[in-house]
């Protein structure tokens, strides 16, 4: 289904995505960014909490070394308090991410990866290659709300198009 240069790629992309919110991000204040503007997550650093909770989650899933987040759903939108604590752990994320990408071997992509789901309140198995593309399409999914926020607030939204990833 997919191979570790498709890993690779999407983790660069997402890398780059992070970085790029950083200039708009820093720009708002406390209340803007905390303002409930009807979103799933309700503001944009609830939406982006809830992405770091899930990019946590998945990773820990993928690489149990790594660590989980703490709490359920409901406590995701409340991870880090502020700007500066979700960009902390961004970046680390970020680099964790990265050289996990970039230690991947073909056959770790292949099999299932057996799990327990905290939605369902149960243990499941999905194949490992569709649990990465879900991996990467929840990021883009409310990256794209966060998009759609800063734009609705007023402010200019970063490129987003694979297509215009910068090459290496």
């Amino acid at each position: 289904m997919i191979d570790p240069a498709y890993v690779q790629l999407m983790s660069r992309y997402n890398a780059w995505q992070n970085s790029q919110l950083s200039s708009t991000l820093n720009a708002m204040t406390a209340d803007e960014l905390m303002l409930d503007r009807g979103a799933f997550f309700g503001s944009i650093l609830g939406t982006l909490n809830h992405l770091m909770w899930g990019d946590m989650l998945w990773m820990n899933r993928f690489d149990p070394a790594l660590p989980a987040p703490v709490g359920g759903l409901d406590d995701s939108k409340t991870l880090h308090p502020t700007l500066a604590a979700w960009s902390a752990e961004r970046f680390r994320m970020d680099g964790r991410l990265t050289l996990w990408a970039s230690k991947l071997k073909s056959m770790d992509l292949h099999g299932d990866l057996t799990m327990f789901s905290r939605v369902l309140g149960q243990e499941v198995s999905k194949p490992m290659g569709e649990c990465v593309v879900h991996f990467f399409n929840h990021q883009t999914h409310h990256r794209g709300q966060v998009h759609a926020m800063l734009t609705a607030a007023g402010y200019a939204a970063p490129v987003s198009d694979l297509f215009f990833l910068p090459k290496d």
